[in-house]
């Protein structure tokens, strides 16, 4: 985050704070990083999911029984209530990072070209192992009603469904990349990269576009069962952990009941 305030700052945002305000103020750090990720994240969701509806989604989805009334509708509206109360539920996390209190640094290549490439691979397989163990958690029936069932309203899932969910629900999955940076080494630009990334991987999953029956891959393919069937397939990434602890569920190879539906390439 602090990479993108430091830009932000630059182009734009010392014209419209006072003069005599710092960029190191903490109000002005706190303005200014609500604003970047309310903008940020409502466009990596517009377009993203978007972009997936628009040329990927099988639309042939749509006639599953199980699809609802003006469901897109209702999912769009549903992920732009929650972004602004997840924007404000992660604001320490960003806010702590802007300030020193993170491990990112600026220098790529810091410990070696090596290690950022084994960072990459530690990020995905650290917050897939959180992921999975707090996912499932929010299946726990005294947490499930209140704050994971909103988004398993969305049985047959458009693209739209990626971030439609209780706000503490989402913010909840999303606290595995804020301990990462918390207790690992990485380059400020690659976390942003990753950050963004499995935004679009959340998105990719709920999408419809069954690329791949991949036995160690968890897209859209599982996914898809987890909405159906809902305690199967709890990774994010990958089937390691539903493997390793009995929740594993092989899916169909056309994914939803529908006979059009896409099928693996």
């Amino acid at each position: 985050m602090d990479l993108i305030l430091e830009y932000a700052d630059y182009y734009a945002l010392d014209a419209v704070y006072p003069a005599d305000m710092p960029r190191d103020s903490i109000s002005r750090q706190i303005a200014s990083i609500t604003g970047i990720t309310l903008v940020g994240g409502y466009l990596l969701y517009l377009i993203g999911a978007g972009f997936a509806y628009q040329f990927w989604f099988d639309k042939e989805l749509m006639k599953h029984p199980k699809f609802l009334k003006d469901q897109v509708k209702s999912e769009i509206v549903a992920s732009l209530k929650s972004i602004p109360v997840m924007v404000m539920l992660t604001l320490p996390w960003f806010l702590a990072d802007v300030r020193g209190y993170s491990k990112t640094y600026t220098e790529f290549g810091k410990y070696g070209y090596g290690f950022e490439a084994m960072a990459v691979v530690w990020f995905v397989f650290f917050s897939d192992m959180l992921i999975y163990w707090f996912h499932r958690w929010l299946h726990h029936p005294l947490i499930y009603a209140p704050l994971h069932k909103p988004h398993h309203k969305w049985i047959i899932c458009s693209p739209f469904a990626s971030h439609a969910f209780h706000p503490v629900d989402g913010y909840i999955q999303s606290l595995p990349y804020h301990f990462y940076i918390m207790l690992f080494p990485i380059h400020r630009g690659l976390f942003l990269a990753l950050f963004a990334a499995v935004n679009f991987w959340t998105i990719s999953i709920h999408d419809g576009l069954y690329l791949s029956h991949n036995k160690v891959v968890n897209g859209a393919l599982h996914h898809s069962v987890h909405h159906e069937l809902f305690v199967y397939n709890y990774g994010q990434y990958f089937t390691l952990w539903d493997r390793l602890c009995g929740s594993y569920r092989e899916p169909p190879s056309t994914g939803y009941s529908v006979p059009k539906a896409k099928k693996k390439l």
